[in-house]
């Protein structure tokens, strides 16, 4: 498939017979493609095996030798294996549009992806749903969707939408729709709140699978959380934490992403015996890291690297998300299977050289080689903040306060109690004990709702810092070293229609619009890594230590991960999801 052609999707497997596969099978008929002279990894087996690929209307219909085909591929002894598959990600995370998403990550080996798009549900509901569905079709790389579950993700946040049993229901009559998505709001669970059962009960009726979200938790909890039909988690952090999940029965997502480092973590706590219940995940995953260092390839580069046997790592991939997902037609090298085939130069460094999706070369020395569908999308206006006469300030109302304490590499923050710097009576940052002002202003409907707080561990000298990538209601989120720089990087952001800001002396300083739903660019994913490029830059020279100070900020404002955090609503204790006041 040359470059510049347009991407037609499943039109030739759709026309195939089961009497012409059979005859390709037994090897009667000369097959589409073959790739000849490949070592195959047997996902089934944990081997790797000399053999030859037959392909034929998109679908592998034999592995083995004697096979011609119309075009023979000589790979001289490279390795053949399935598709890569995430099995859990938010593709809003990325900043990319779904096109842009599948050229960042396909030409990497990535065939197939899960997502859970309650990014942009939280901001446009239904429509946001919809459009991920609409833009990921004719792609190259399957998007199946799990229907959000959370939205809004807890009461404690202003979203943009509110999505019932009801309203999810007839997403599932989507082919690519498999799932109910993670169930964020774990104590609505174990309080067996109405609306937070009757979503697990549409998605157990139609038996599919339910995906958890449950940090730390532990115990009889945990026992009656995953009886509610609740199978997987990827919040684990801690080996012990993993190990308990995976002796419950739950398949346990190790996840990799931008802010979330949990690989090396967790990965002693695999073993062959319980292997095939693990999975590689990313969950949020920047341009630039997607550029530098990869997606699914990274994680198996990094497990191997670690010492995970390699086709241990290739199967948590392919095979096993293909399982716990019930997509039988793929994630693996077998007759009968999807042609998703990923080339390898070796099992080591696991460079890959090319792609195909259902038999197609869709990818080849990572640049990808498929054009965008033709296609139009309305999405609505998603920046609704009333902007005039913003106001930061914190009237003090005693010597100590609340402080978000962030942790690098990680989304679940400390809950520290601090003195406070005050001025004229108000409570203001201070830039030397790394406390910086922290606010949350509602977007979605003009409500004039500002949660202020404050947090440390960003590490800002000077300027301010906003963003509407924020989860999981993504309202507008800024901190800052004073109320002028924060003022003006939210008149920026508000005036861009949504995305991301830094400024210092009331100028900006570097920025990325997102105009799908505040979330995602419509730029090329090389555009918005160099934009990405300069944030970071601006955020270093503003004093920030940290690697990506803006995804670090994105999830301060998430109340469903411990211990503290901010909302439009106020400062939220997370362990016992209640608000609390900021002074103590």
């Amino acid at each position: 498939m040359a470059s510049g052609t347009m991407w037609y999707g499943s039109a030739m497997a759709m026309n195939s017979t089961l009497d012409k596969i059979i005859r390709l099978g037994r090897g009667e008929e000369a097959a589409d493609l073959l790739l000849k002279n490949g070592n195959v990894v047997n996902v089934f087996t944990g081997e790797i095996l000399r053999a030859d690929v037959a392909v034929g209307g998109g679908i592998i219909v034999g592995v083995g030798e004697g096979y011609e085909a119309v075009k023979v591929i000589n790979l001289s002894g490279q390795y053949v294996c399935p598709g890569f598959i995430d099995g859990h990600i938010h593709i809003e995370s990325t900043m990319l549009s779904p096109y842009q998403f599948a050229r960042a990550v396909v030409p990497r080996g990535t065939t197939a992806v899960v997502c859970d798009p309650h990014e942009i549900a939280n901001v446009l509901g239904l429509e946001g749903i919809r459009y991920m569905l609409e833009a990921s079709e004719d792609l190259p790389l399957t998007v199946f969707v799990m229907a959000s579950s959370c939205v809004p993700a807890t009461h404690m946040e202003t979203a943009g939408a509110a999505l019932s049993a009801q309203d999810l229901a007839p997403l599932f009559d989507h082919p690519r729709v498999i799932g109910m998505a993670e169930i964020m709001n774990f104590p609505g669970v174990l309080y067996c709140l109405p609306d937070v059962l009757a979503k697990l009960e549409i998605a157990a009726q139609r038996g599919l699978p339910i995906d958890g979200h449950c940090p730390g938790l532990t115990g009889r909890d945990l026992q009656a959380y995953i009886a509610s039909g609740i199978n997987s988690d990827h919040e684990c952090t801690k080996l012990e934490e993993a190990l308990e999940k995976l002796r419950a029965g739950m398949y346990l997502f190790i996840r990799e992403g931008t802010t979330e480092h949990n690989l090396i973590e967790l990965l002693p706590v695999v073993t062959a015996d319980n292997a095939r219940r693990c999975l590689f995940v990313t969950d949020d995953r920047h341009p630039k890291d997607l550029m530098d260092f990869g997606h699914m390839d990274y994680s198996i580069r990094l497990a191997v690297k670690d010492g995970l046997n390699p086709v241990t790592a290739i199967q948590m991939v392919t095979l096993n998300p293909a399982e716990r997902f019930r997509l039988y037609d793929r994630g693996a090298v077998a007759p009968g299977y999807r042609a998703d085939l990923v080339i390898l130069n070796d099992l080591k460094d696991f460079s890959v050289e090319k792609v195909f999706s259902r038999g197609h070369l869709v990818a080849e020395n990572n640049s990808p080689l498929f054009d965008e569908p033709q296609k139009t999308y309305d999405v609505s206006s998603s920046a609704n903040i009333v902007s005039k006469g913003l106001s930061f300030e914190i009237p003090v109302q005693g010597e100590r306060v609340r402080t978000i304490g962030v942790v690098e590499g990680q989304i679940v923050t400390e809950a520290l109690e601090l003195p406070v710097k005050h001025r004229n009576g108000l409570a203001v940052a201070d830039v030397d004990r790394d406390i910086l002002k922290l606010a949350v202003i509602e977007r979605h409907h003009a409500t004039g709702n500002i949660g202020l707080g404050f947090v440390k561990g960003i590490g800002l000298k000077k300027g301010a810092l906003a963003s509407t990538v924020a989860h999981d209601s993504h309202n507008l989120i800024i901190v800052g070293t004073n109320d002028a720089d924060m003022a003006a990087v939210a008149h920026a952001v508000i005036e861009m229609g949504g995305g991301l800001a830094a400024s210092a002396g009331r100028q900006l300083l570097a920025r990325i619009s997102l105009p799908i739903a505040g979330l995602m660019s419509e730029a090329p994913f090389d555009i918005v890594r160099k934009e990405m490029d300069e944030l970071l830059s601006a955020a270093s020279a503003l004093g920030s230590p940290l690697g990506n100070p803006f995804m670090a900020l994105s999830f301060l404002a998430l109340p469903v991960i411990p211990a503290l955090k901010l909302t439009d609503l106020g400062l939220v204790d997370v362990n016992k999801f209640a608000f609390v006041s900021l002074f103590v």
